[in-house]
């Protein structure tokens, strides 16, 4: 095996180590951004939720007390507040949803799934827990579900879902009395979820992923034929030459030419060194036929 495929066969093996090493580092690195930037989104999301809920407590639903007494306004209810911004973003981003999910809700429609329910569970087990982020697979691509506790902090509220008979009766004509009521203070009774796709993103960092690779590996090329290069006329050739005249002169060939190599390097020492060494040996052989 010549000197050019043992250097080769060493600089593939690291490449290849480094490759991978690097390949998997990368790739996690760039699909934990990308999750990141979706947690992040659905934070947004979640506070811009929290926000419609807020000016409507506030501001809404005072203005509608009296009407309240004669026709139930939904306006007035701040889930809805927080239902409809979604409801408009969704027209241009379906795969984006945002539910206030209740294990008793008033609405049916606000009933949770299973995987909700279990979110809601957890909270209720866990009174510590502010935030939980899980990631599903879909028949639509993987999405990333980001839900807060919603919890009755707020006296106001037991109005409505507190016992029957203190619900408005604009209320319990429309949603009936069997769903809704009974909720307690300090209690979880549901939670904020918002889901937002993960396949954008993912897809973002598989692009840069194989450009930062296709990238790497023809740096490494590059490098590689830059090497062979530079291993062929600094080392090879120079060697190859040396050893083709020290051939010559072991089969006692005379007026045999010099190799000159001219520099500071170990090639040009070594030759320097072969040459004094020739006139040593034809001077040696010159003797001996005398």
């Amino acid at each position: 095996m010549g000197l050019r495929m043992k250097f080769n066969l060493v600089l593939l093996l690291a490449f290849a180590i480094g490759l991978a090493l690097t390949a998997y580092l990368s790739d996690h690195l760039l699909k934990e951004n990308a999750r990141e930037e979706v947690v992040q989104n659905a934070r947004i999301m979640i506070e811009s939720a929290l926000g419609a809920r807020g000016y409507t407590a506030k501001h809404i639903q005072p203005l509608l007390t009296l009407q309240m007494k004669r026709q139930f306004r939904p306006e007035s209810v701040s889930a809805y507040a927080a239902a409809q911004i979604f409801k408009a973003l969704r027209e241009r981003h379906p795969d984006y949803t945002y539910k206030e999910a209740a294990l008793n809700p008033t609405n049916p429609t606000d009933r949770a799934s299973d995987w909700e329910a279990d979110i809601i569970n957890e909270f209720r087990n866990k009174a510590d827990q502010k935030e939980l982020v899980v990631e599903r697979d879909t028949p639509t691509g993987r999405m990333l579900n980001l839900a807060r506790p919603l919890g009755i902090y707020d006296q106001g509220c037991l109005i409505c879902h507190g016992r029957v008979e203190d619900a408005p009766k604009t209320m319990t004509d429309i949603y009936g009395v069997n769903n809704g009521f009974g909720w307690k203070m300090g209690e979880i009774i549901g939670a904020q979820v918002v889901t937002v796709p993960m396949s954008v993103p993912l897809e973002r960092a598989r692009r840069t992923f194989t450009t930062f690779m296709i990238l790497l590996g023809g740096v490494f090329v590059l490098l590689l034929l830059l090497l062979n290069i530079l291993l062929h006329f600094v080392v090879i050739r120079p060697v190859k030459r040396m050893s083709e005249i020290a051939g010559e002169v072991s089969m006692g060939k005379q007026d045999v030419p010099e190799y000159v190599r001219h520099g500071s390097d170990e090639i040009a020492s070594l030759s320097q060194s072969f040459n004094r060494m020739r006139l040593s040996l034809e001077n040696a052989m010159k003797m001996l036929g005398e």
